[in-house]
């Protein structure tokens, strides 16, 4: 400012003094007043280039002056790149919080505080049917027509959550979004959704699995206080007594081995992956299936005329087959249980055909054919859901729990192979498990086995 004012003063010093030189005293004055003024009018003309420039806005077309006006075109062009700086940082930051909630697993609508949709992530747009660009600004009434959701709206009570039908909800495949509304701000709503199905088929899985072992513990149960009512309460003879008695210890293994397959199912469950630490040769754990599958065969046809068919692989066969990783006891609860299903629905007389081959990707492949019932389509996919039954009187007469391929399952998962399932109606069925080449090695027998047949 004391620069500006020295300057004037030039100014008005050599407009005098030229005045003077020209005209004397009058002179003087009258070059001191045009002096003046021509530093005035330069001054707004600087002030003018200074007020077109920020019309325009370009920082890098800044007047290059000088004096008060320069250091003025200076600090406004420092002042307006730290607002845009500022701005850059809010704009990345709203973009890091947008990506974040792009990101996010659940559905996110920001709304107005008349309804309408600013924005949404793409979660929301699949769950509701949104388009980000055609639905901007549409009121959120109009695009989710759901009766619930309209009523949930209008009560404005906000406090809990409403679960609808999802927009790719079909008979087969039902899908359930939860709903929630959160005000914030000047009347604006933030609208979060997720999809629940999974939990609602989780709690009703639950329901049923209660339900079903308090049925399959209660039935038996209920035998056994009936049979020990009647030996209380009745006389019997020693034979009559000793049937009931039978009977009894029937209902009792009966409870035991729904007992047993739900801690087994426990077990497995909450017990670590198994690795490749321990190997067993396939001979061997074949073997052990077949001892098993045999004994419950003359069990289940011992008063029958007819006994069941077996073909099992040739004891060489196996031994080349090499060997398997994973926890023993686990594979062959689970191979038997396959062979056991199939002695339990084979009528007597039937073929039972136990194979093991090695595929052209060196998986292992284990299947269990019969000659039984078999299976209606319909019932396949859910064959190794707890206590689920095809035929629930077929399964007394059996004596299953409807736990065997639930157990099945969990333990091929743990070791990375997969249940393939074949029936046709009045033909008989073929459970097929495939275990990974990784699960499997060549033993030393298999391999002296192999270079003999490679000479011969």
């Amino acid at each position: 400012m004391v620069l500006r004012f020295f300057f004037f003063l030039l100014w008005q010093l050599a407009g005098g003094s030229l005045g003077w030189w020209q005209g004397g005293p009058w002179g003087a004055a009258l070059g001191s007043a045009i002096a003046a003024w021509l530093w005035f009018v330069q001054d707004m003309l600087r002030g003018l280039r200074m007020l077109r420039w920020l019309r325009v806005g370009d920082m890098a077309k800044a007047p290059p002056m000088m004096g008060m006006w320069g250091e003025a075109v200076d600090r406004t062009r420092r002042l307006v790149r730290k607002q845009q700086d500022l701005a850059d940082e809010s704009d990345n930051r709203l973009q890091e919080i947008l990506a974040a909630l792009q990101a996010s697993p659940s559905g996110v609508v920001l709304l107005d505080a008349q309804g309408r949709i600013e924005w949404c992530n793409e979660t929301a747009a699949a769950q509701f049917g949104f388009d980000g660009q055609r639905d901007a600004m549409q009121s959120i009434r109009n695009l989710v027509r759901d009766p619930e959701f309209s009523a949930y709206y209008a009560a404005q009570d906000f406090s809990s959550d409403v679960v609808l039908e999802g927009r790719s909800s079909t008979p087969s495949r039902p899908v359930r979004i939860s709903v929630q509304l959160h005000p914030y701000g000047d009347g604006r709503s933030l609208l979060l959704s997720r999809d629940v199905t999974a939990l609602e088929q989780a709690e009703a899985m639950r329901r049923d699995f209660v339900a079903n072992v308090s049925h399959e513990i209660r039935t038996p149960l209920t035998v056994l206080m009936g049979f020990v009512e009647t030996l209380q309460t009745l006389p019997l003879n020693a034979e009559e007594r000793a049937r009931y008695l039978d009977m009894m210890a029937q209902q009792a293994a009966r409870m035991q081995s729904v007992v047993q397959d739900l801690l087994t199912l426990s077990r497995l469950e909450g017990s670590p992956l198994p690795g490749t630490g321990e190997w067993t040769p396939i001979q061997t754990l074949l073997q052990r299936c077949e001892e098993e599958g045999r004994a419950l065969s003359a069990l289940l046809t011992r008063n029958q005329s007819r006994q069941h068919e077996w073909e099992f692989p040739a004891p060489a066969e196996l031994a080349a087959a090499g060997e398997m990783g994973g926890a023993l006891t686990e594979l062959q609860s689970a191979l038997s249980n396959l062979i056991s299903n199939a002695v339990r629905y084979t009528p007597a007389g039937g073929r039972i055909v136990v194979k093991w081959q090695t595929s052209s990707e060196g998986d292992g492949v284990f299947s269990v054919s019969d000659t039984g019932p078999g299976i209606a389509p319909e019932h396949i996919p859910r064959l190794t859901e707890r206590f689920y039954r095809v035929d629930r009187s077929r399964s007394r007469e059996t004596g299953g729990t409807g736990l065997g391929l639930a157990i099945v399952k969990h333990v091929l998962q743990r070791h990375g192979a997969a249940l393939e399932i074949e029936s046709v109606l009045g033909k008989g069925s073929t459970f097929r498990v495939r275990f990974p080449a990784s699960r499997l090695r060549r033993s030393a027998a298999g391999t002296q086995l192999s270079a003999g047949a490679a000479r011969l």
